[in-house]
């Protein structure tokens, strides 16, 4: 009898470990598969339609030989990224898998961009599911005609590198392939490895076993398709180090330690490709102190692998220098909490007076209160981007705005000034005396969306579905494998401990507040020959490109008066010698006023329920009417002439402001700078297109309250709030041209005093 209890035992126990281990191993869920697209391509009588209006606003601007503008989104995730995937689970509120094929009708009939590229985290992207997007941008492009596409799909993966400190921190780059051929594509993204991975490859996934208790503990049909993405991920063992990357096997994970060890590898592989720079400035992950000039150093930059960089996108405006520090870091490495300033509170600081405040509500001396708040400022930067977990209990309103750029435009989230395109334009490196070194990044922007949704910004409208705003919340409850216990608010801060928070991402970051920073995001413009795969591709490698904050500004930047043959102008992005004072014109034209809804005919292509879940019932939709240009911004960097010069005072932000009248034609002016020649420094200039205040999701960010002083006491952060709420608020929109870089020219420069000074006399 005690047998037969004994075996009856032993078989339950077999059973549930085997039904354990079944919803652990993921063999229970399905795939989210790419789909086909469901949408025509548009006709050529849309395409040139469009093409007119630009010509037209071209033309009535002064330019007379416009080359086309065409707009594009170089940055965009599918659920094929895992916090994409986790966010669109309906189990959180998601609206389910949102495939390549989505990615491509709503380019071509939502938002109407020209091309697009797609860009998962490189993490997620497993063997199968780079086929599969490889599969699904070739179908893409497919539906259009090859001589005059309507839109313009390429290849590409997220290098999501993230570091533990400043010095082995690089960021996120994305990585764009030219071509779409066999022999133009790599057999595997290139990725990195992230806290949770471990070295052998895979992730620090729990076995199936104890992964198969907490499907059981959510048990539903996302839980277990939750499983399978996460396991096969998991699961891809790690590539062998030493082999060439033609030579290795095609199911395995190719790492990249370094942006050195990333352009090695693609120049391995031998095809056109670019990487893009992004998110430099959004410290939800970036550590504090992080900065860039480790980046320009040796074979850590490759100007011909990288030319631009992205400037704006749906997590916010990286453009931007401020002198003020968010930690002091000294020449022993020790980490310090800066004092609070006019323009920026240390969010170290804010943990230190939230402290300070409870202890004397619980009734302890000025004294003791003090040793406190100096406590939780300490433990505050020693827990870098999860200092936050050291104030228990603390809300998203005590941190009022600290951590914040409080005058830039549309700022990312916990903003890292040294990561900005301004500072890092403004480097250079002095390895080599003779050739110092420096950035010529064209500038672009995108929107970083994660729901497979290209160029969201053409309307601002639907928070919760163009940006990320569901990302970070529904995220943080999908991630976190284990749940800790937030304790009461007590008097003191709290030592942070890593081991309380594995694997749980964006608990230890602040997901929460960060979704008020959450954009629609940009558009890369690029001034192109035609509108193809090529001459797009040769127009960005050219830097002929500009960003926006999302709406459709015409822009054009020139030197009138470059080297060489008379009447011959440089556009942006250029770079040459100058002797003399340089002389630029600019012409901007404001973008379409948007009419409400979908063009007509976009219910032909689209159904009515795709139309709704893709473009949320509104479309690109332009009108004839253009919104007004009100000035129009020249900045001037003038890069470090000697090793370790502050750069405060190179940034010229902004050097200019020209005015510009109210008129729908548009805007252009010409300015010199006669401090080129007297200065004798090298120097870059670039200008911004602002357009008439309009609303825009999330654009009043936390919403601080301020007192007389200009303090913000009280803040309403966009997070707790319906769906239907967009969070709008008025801003300026605009462009950013890519930089006309010149040097100056000494020896001609001297040799055209002599004879001038020869004809004097």
């Amino acid at each position: 009898m005690l047998a037969r209890l004994g075996l009856g035992l032993t078989f339950v126990l077999v059973l549930a470990l085997g039904v354990l281990w079944l919803l652990g191993s993921g063999a229970l869920g399905e795939r989210w598969e790419d789909g086909d697209p469901a949408a025509p391509a548009l006709s050529a009588a849309i395409v040139q339609a469009r093409s007119a209006a630009q010509r037209g606003a071209a033309r009535e601007a002064g330019v007379s030989q416009p080359e086309q503008i065409l707009f594009g989104d170089l940055h965009v995730h599918t659920t094929f990224s895992p916090d994409a995937f986790m966010s669109a689970l309906p189990l959180v509120g998601g609206d389910g898998a949102h495939p390549i094929s989505d990615a491509c009708d709503f380019a071509r009939w939502c938002s109407g961009l020209d091309f697009w590229s797609i860009n998962d985290h490189d993490v997620g992207l497993t063997p199968w599911k780079w086929e599969q997007t490889i599969e699904g941008i070739r179908e893409c492009n497919a539906v259009s005609q090859e001589s005059n596409p309507d839109t313009v799909a390429y290849l590409g993966w997220e290098w999501t590198q993230i570091g533990t400190t400043p010095a082995n921190h690089y960021g996120h780059k994305n990585v764009i392939v030219r071509g779409l051929d066999d022999g133009e594509v790599p057999a595997r993204p290139i990725t990195v490895r992230l806290p949770g991975i471990d070295d052998e490859g895979g992730s620090a996934l729990p076995g199936p076993v104890l992964s198969g208790l907490f499907a059981l503990s959510r048990f539903s049909s996302d839980m277990l398709d939750s499983m399978r993405f996460m396991r096969e991920m998991a699961d891809v063992p790690a590539c062998p180090e030493g082999v060439p990357v033609r030579e290795l096997p095609e199911s395995c994970r190719e790492y990249a330690t370094t942006p050195a060890d990333l352009f090695a590898k693609l120049d391995e592989w031998g095809f056109d490709s670019m990487v893009i720079p992004h998110g430099t400035t959004w410290g939800l992950y970036t550590p504090m102190g992080s900065a860039w000039d480790k980046q320009l150093v040796a074979s850590m930059h490759d100007p011909a692998r990288q030319p631009l960089i992205e400037v704006f996108s749906g997590h916010g405006n990286s453009e931007q220098f401020r002198a003020w520090r968010e930690v002091v870091i000294d020449g022993d490495g020790d980490k310090s909490c800066p004092g609070p300033r006019s323009d920026y509170l240390p969010s170290c600081w804010r943990a230190g007076e939230i402290v300070r405040a409870r202890c004397a509500e619980a009734g302890e001396d000025a004294e003791e209160c003090e040793g406190r708040a100096a406590e939780a400022r300490q433990n505050y930067v020693d827990a870098d981007t999860a200092g936050h977990l050291t104030v228990p209990g603390a809300t998203v309103e005590d941190w009022l705005d600290s951590g914040q750029c409080r005058d830039c435009f549309q700022p990312a989230f916990n903003y890292r000034p040294r990561s900005s395109v301004q500072y890092i334009m403004a480097l250079r490196d002095f390895a080599d005396p003779a050739r110092p070194r420096r950035f010529e990044f064209g500038f672009m922007a995108s929107s970083d969306n994660h729901s497979a949704r290209p160029g969201t910004g053409y309307k601002e409208y639907a928070r919760t579905h163009m940006t990320e705003a569901r990302l970070t919340t529904s995220g943080a409850r999908m991630m976190d494998w284990s749940a800790v216990e937030e304790p009461a608010p007590e008097p003191r801060s709290a030592v942070f401990d890593p081991a309380d928070y594995e694997g749980q991402f964006f608990r230890l970051r602040e997901a929460e507040r960060a979704t008020s920073f959450f954009l629609t995001g940009g558009l890369i413009g690029v001034h192109a020959q035609a509108r193809d795969r090529d001459s797009i591709w040769q127009a960005m490698a050219e830097k002929q490109v500009y960003g926006t904050s999302g709406p459709r500004i015409l822009l054009w930047f020139d030197l009138l008066n470059p080297p060489g043959s008379t009447g011959k102008t440089l556009g942006m992005g250029a770079s040459t010698k100058l002797a003399t004072e340089p002389v630029f014109e600019v012409r901007a034209v404001g973008s379409f006023e948007q009419l409400p809804g979908c063009p007509s005919g976009t219910d032909d292509a689209l159904t009515p329920e795709r139309m709704e879940r893709l473009c949320r019932g509104e479309c690109y939709h332009p009108s004839d009417q253009r919104r007004l240009i009100t000035r129009i911004e020249v900045v001037r960097i003038r890069p470090q002439s000697r090793p370790g010069e502050p750069v405060e005072a190179l940034i010229d932000d902004p050097w200019k402001v020209l005015a510009c009248e109210p008129d729908r034609a548009g805007c252009s002016h010409r300015f010199t700078d006669p401090e080129f020649m007297t200065d004798a420094r090298d120097a870059l200039y670039y200008v911004r297109a602002i357009e008439a205040p309009s609303p825009a999701v999330n654009a009043g960010l936390l919403r601080c309250e301020q007192d007389a002083e200009g303090n913000c006491v009280k803040v309403t952060p966009c997070i707790a709030v319906p769906d239907s709420d967009d969070c709008l608020a008025e801003t300026e929109e605009r462009a950013w041209s890519s930089p006309i870089f010149l040097e100056r020219d000494a020896a001609s420069a001297g040799l055209q005093v002599s004879r001038l000074e020869a004809a004097a006399r």
